[in-house]
């Protein structure tokens, strides 16, 4: 059995994938989903297109594989076994993985709980590496892995510390991943976006206004996950979308972080 794992497939770019890998690779048989609201997981599973080719449970139905839900909170090692305990059971291949799980708060470092600023670590850092080396064994050539991190792990970024530091976490690891699984045959992709579409940036401004360069560059969730899928199946290590966002990787390399980040406040 050909499998794909996306994690946060409640909402946003993790939800979003789940319906283009269903429609681009009609080989895969299942798709497991995890994240924590079960609700929004049961919803997603009825838009599968039913085995039997009766009638959808959801006008437009259009996930061609069968959905597997798994509802549990990856900070939590018991959570992440449920997962481990079907893949040990089911000894599937797994074709694609994504880890599209995480969050951000801001604030300045040390204002908001820990259970925030650490889960943020927990979370974006720490789950994403334990969910990716649970699946590795089932991975075979010409697998992918898709790991969403953000521009923002491009330079540090004050009042976003916690959650920059962890998403350059994630981009470093995943470029030293691809070369490591080089000779493997499978393909790992950081995915950068700039800001998107999505309820990322409700809960992470906590009602506080989008700064007007940030709507200026606002992406749309199914163009920034088409993206990454095509520079995943390119082999590309870092997918960035629209220029803008390219801009600021290219500026973030060859210009002093301080003058970057003076230009920002500014602005």
């Amino acid at each position: 059995m050909k499998i794909a794992i996306v994690t946060g497939a409640s909402s946003g770019m993790g939800r979003e994938a789940v319906f283009q890998i269903g429609d681009r690779f009609p080989g895969i048989d299942e798709v497991w989903v995890a994240a924590r609201r079960e609700e929004r997981l049961r919803e997603l599973a009825g838009k599968a297109a039913p085995e039997d080719g009766g009638e959808q449970r959801w006008p437009g139905a259009c996930i061609p594989a069968r959905v597997r839900c798994f509802a549990v909170d990856l900070t939590d090692p018991a959570g992440r076994d449920k997962i481990g305990a079907a893949l040990r059971e089911e000894k599937p291949e797994v074709k694609i993985l994504v880890n599209a799980a995480g969050f951000g708060v801001t604030g300045p470092a040390g204002s908001q709980p820990e259970t925030a600023e650490c889960g943020m670590v927990r979370l974006n850092c720490e789950a994403l590496c334990a969910v990716t080396g649970m699946v590795l064994p089932y991975m075979g050539r010409n697998s992918r892995i898709l790991q969403f991190a953000s521009a923002a792990a491009f330079l540090p970024q004050p009042d976003f510390a916690i959650y920059a530091a962890s998403k350059a976490f994630v981009l470093r690891y995943s470029r030293a991943l691809g070369m490591e699984l080089k000779n493997r045959g499978i393909c790992v992709t950081a995915v950068c976006p700039g800001p998107v579409k999505t309820e990322f940036l409700d809960i992470a401004r906590q009602g506080q206004e989008i700064p007007g360069y940030k709507k200026l560059v606002m992406a749309d969730p199914k163009k920034v996950v088409k993206k990454a899928i095509r520079d995943s199946m390119a082999g590309r290590p870092v997918s960035v979308y629209g220029i803008t966002m390219k801009l600021f990787m290219i500026a973030a390399k060859i210009l002093p972080h301080g003058l970057i980040l003076e230009v920002m406040e500014r602005l």
